[in-house]
This record gives structure tokens, sequence and C-alpha cells, in this order.
């Protein structure tokens, strides 16, 4: 048991809690269910889960906010989340994503998907935890701390999303390379065909606008991708 992952599943439905305990722990992970967004926050500490499945339809605190807060916990802004909700509108899934989740999946699903979300999510972080980098990178721009997710331009803080944090670290190790967006689909979210290239668009829109004045250095290549170019011209 111990060296099974667990997964921690907050639902208030409780046959759709189940139903997924079911699936995860014939697959050999150990699920552990919460009913609300506050007892899945009071269980993350001491659980210490390898992924959290979190509902955004919750009562009292709904998903996105119980997501938000997990973020801003230096104890679990790291652990990989997926949402779940019965909205599939573009505009559901990048608010969550824009909340910290790694991935998103509707209801209702196929037990197939959810099992290859999850397995997706986990060999991901793990490739990310073992992979040799180093603990920095920085240009005459950005210091990025690879170790807590920290994010300066122009020694000044940026307040990122993990999934921007991600991207600001692909361009910085492509720099001057055009990047597609089927490449940043299948390196940032492991599947080629995301249901909308606008879902990429809005990730790298909301990541200029932090940037502010140097909001230039991320460049738009006609219609197929973008590029680091700090030496670039301003646009």
């Amino acid at each position: 048991m111990a060296d099974k992952p667990t997964v921690l599943i907050i639902e208030d439905e409780p046959n759709i809690r189940s139903l997924i305990e079911t699936v995860l722990s014939k697959n050999g992970y150990v699920t552990v269910g919460a009913d609300s967004a506050e007892s899945g926050l009071k269980k993350i500490p001491n659980l210490k889960p390898a992924l959290i499945l979190l509902d955004i339809q919750l009562p009292n605190m709904d998903g996105l906010e119980c997501c938000r807060k997990i973020r801003e916990d230096p104890r679990s802004k790291d652990i990989p989340l997926i949402l779940v909700s019965v909205q599939s509108s573009d505009i559901h899934k990048i608010i969550g994503l824009e909340s910290g989740a790694d991935d998103f999946i509707t209801k209702p699903f196929n037990p197939g998907e959810l099992l290859a979300r999850v397995n997706a999510v986990l060999r991901r972080s793990r490739q990310a935890e073992s992979a040799p980098v180093p603990p920095q990178l920085s240009d005459g721009f950005f210091v990025l701390d690879l170790d807590n997710h920290e994010a300066a331009l122009k020694g000044r803080k940026l307040k990122l999303t993990p999934k921007e944090f991600t991207l600001l670290v692909f361009f910085l190790k492509s720099r001057e390379k055009v990047i597609s967006r089927d490449v940043m689909s299948t390196h940032i979210w492991e599947r080629e065909n995301l249901d909308t290239s606008r879902t990429i668009d809005v990730h790298i829109g909301r990541l200029r606008k932090k940037l502010g004045k140097y909001h230039w250095v991320i460049q738009t290549v006609g219609k197929v991708g973008y590029r680091y170019s700090p030496e670039g011209e301003k646009s």
C-alpha cells in the first residue's frame, strides 16, 4: 500500500465519488474521498496526496475557489490537480486551467478517459521531479526559480499560474525558436488535440499581460505559434 499513489477525490455526489474510487482502486491507486471543499482542504496537509480530483460544483466553497486555495498554500501548491465539471464549454475549461488546474475532465466521463488523464498528469509530474534541470533559468529579462516555481522580470516578481510558469520555462529553453501550438499542446498539456487552440492563445495572452511593457518578448508567428525573442523588434 505504501508505494501506491494516493488520490484525493473531492466530490459531493456519492455515486460519482464511488465510481471514481472504484476505477482508480482497481488500477493501483489508493483513494480518499471528501464531500466538500472544506473537508478536502483539511485532509491535504496530513494526507499529502499524489494527485487531487476536484469537482467544480461543490456546496459552499466551489471547486475553483478551492483550487486557488490549494495553489496558494506552500504545502500543496505543486500537487497535480484535475478539475471535474458538468460544464464543457471552452470558457469553463480556460477558467479552470487559469485557477491552477493541470487538466480538466467533463461529466459524464468515460472511466477509461479518467484513468488515462490521471496517469498522464502523474507521469508528467514525475518527469518534472526527476528531470536533471538547473535550479534556476535566467537571461537578461527573466530569473526563474525552478524549485519554488517563482519568476521575476527585471527584478520584479511575477504572480503566475502553474501553466503560465511552465510556458515561460518552455519559452526560455526554446529561445528564438518558433514553437507551434501542436508542440505546446503535446509538451505542456500532453495531448496533441486540445479542444481548441484558443486555450493556448488565452494562456499566452494572459501571460503577456503580466509581462507589462515587455509583452513583446513573446511574439506571434503567423498562424503557426509563438516565439520567445528578447532580441527581437518591439511590437
